[in-house]
């Protein structure tokens, strides 16, 4: 099952409803919902594979499959850059951030959309946000995994392509982990597994984000929704 399958099952237009009502999805644009990760025991497979998926030397570098899948990227960007620019008034950085979003997230076999969201409730798109148990920068990354899976320095943490390039291999090592299932991914991702609100509230925005141009995201997340990547299993 796709992971784009899988936002009905936990997001109805009864639920979306009820988090603009109570105002939980618009708060969620300025106040940081991050949580923290909890550091577990990673096999030795587990763990190479996540090292390598995150690479030890410089802050990653855009490189594309092929000229399809950067312009699938360049459509989505510019989709979804209008909304985005209150908060990135700079057209660059702007422009930069959302490739990079979209470049990961199909990197990982996720759907572009729903790594916004995830930023969106985590950090409010805030580069050097830090919540109150440490987690940095905009996918609220822990400490832990520089030494567990990177190179043992979290100030990279707030490197924007190095923070994007951690948060989309973890969520996919905790899809995994879960087997696919989405709701229990982004808890374990938050670090409050099993409970809903969380996971509510990111298929919410990654729902908005989604449809703000239906077109240009199709094709740009369709390509996300048949990759079958793993990096923790065969």
């Amino acid at each position: 099952m796709s992971v784009g399958s899988l936002f009905p099952l936990f997001m109805n237009s009864v639920v979306r409803r009820a988090l603009w009502a109570t105002g939980l999805l618009a708060a969620s644009w300025s106040t940081a919902w991050a949580g923290a990760q909890i550091e577990e025991p990673l096999a030795d497979s587990v763990r190479s594979a996540l090292s390598a998926a995150v690479g030890r030397g410089e802050p990653p570098k855009l490189v594309f499959a092929d000229e399809a899948q950067r312009q699938q990227c360049a459509r989505w960007t510019q989709a979804q850059e209008a909304r985005l620019r209150k908060r990135k008034p700079e057209e660059l950085v702007r422009h930069e951030f959302l490739n990079t979003v979209c470049y990961e997230a199909k990197r990982a076999g996720l759907e572009p959309s729903l790594v916004l969201g995830l930023i969106q409730v985590e950090s409010g798109f805030r580069k050097h946000a830090i919540s109150h148990a440490g987690a940095r920068g905009y996918m609220q990354i822990m400490p832990f995994w520089s030494r567990t899976i990177g190179n043992g320095d979290a100030s990279t943490l707030f490197h924007m392509q190095t923070n994007i390039r951690f948060g989309c291999v973890i969520l996919r090592h905790y899809l995994d982990r879960e087997k696919g299932n989405l709701f229990m991914a982004l808890g374990r991702y938050n670090g409050s597994r099993g409970r809903a609100e969380y996971p509510n509230m990111v298929t919410a925005a990654a729902r908005v984000w989604r449809n703000q141009d239906a077109a240009a995201t199709r094709l740009a997340e369709g390509s996300a929704n048949v990759q079958k990547v793993s990096y923790t299993q065969p």
